[in-house]
């Protein structure tokens, strides 16, 4: 049960940003249970383990872009510094820096989050193609339709135009 809540702690914290799909090192360092600084200190000291597609640091404008998306709830949310988000691969390099009990079975919980994103976006995407090649054939049964319509009324306005009556 307890696998349940974490997971689903996690999907809420999963973010996207620069089109990748992220989590802030205050979220990431409350899952296993350290400090954000803590967090911190441990990357930094591997830091050539978290390059720039595995780890960024968010710019002011980003950060004021997240508050007014609600993304985030305010900036003090992130305790005064300019918080370090973490792609997926980035994640995953952190197993390597936090060896602690918690930290592998949150990694683990991740790991299994991030999976079931992507089966979701696949089939999103399936639905999705399958949605627009309806709404084409719609559209083709439509103009079809419409066509149809057209020359019935056409045909209308001819009959209205013969003359009803004697022809001398």
């Amino acid at each position: 049960m307890q696998t349940l809540v974490i997971q689903g702690e996690i999907g809420s914290k999963i973010l996207t940003l620069r089109g990748q799909e992220i989590m802030l090192d205050r979220d990431l360092a409350a899952l296993y249970g350290v400090k954000p600084i803590r967090l911190r200190e441990q990357v930094k000291r591997n830091k050539d383990r978290f390059p720039q597609d595995f780890m960024f640091q968010l710019t002011q404008k980003e950060v004021d872009f997240m508050v007014s998306q609600n993304a985030i709830p305010s900036k003090q949310h992130l305790g005064g510094a300019m918080p370090y988000v973490f792609t997926e691969q980035g994640i995953y390099m952190l197993a390597s820096v936090l060896k602690s009990p918690k930290a592998i079975e949150v990694n683990i919980n991740i790991i299994r989050t991030f999976k079931k994103l992507r089966e979701f976006s696949k089939h999103y995407n399936a639905l999705a193609k399958q949605i627009m090649a309806v709404e084409r054939k719609s559209d083709k049964q439509y103009r079809e339709l419409k066509k149809a319509l057209d020359e019935l009324i056409h045909a209308s306005q001819i009959v209205d135009e013969k003359v009803i009556g004697f022809i001398k």
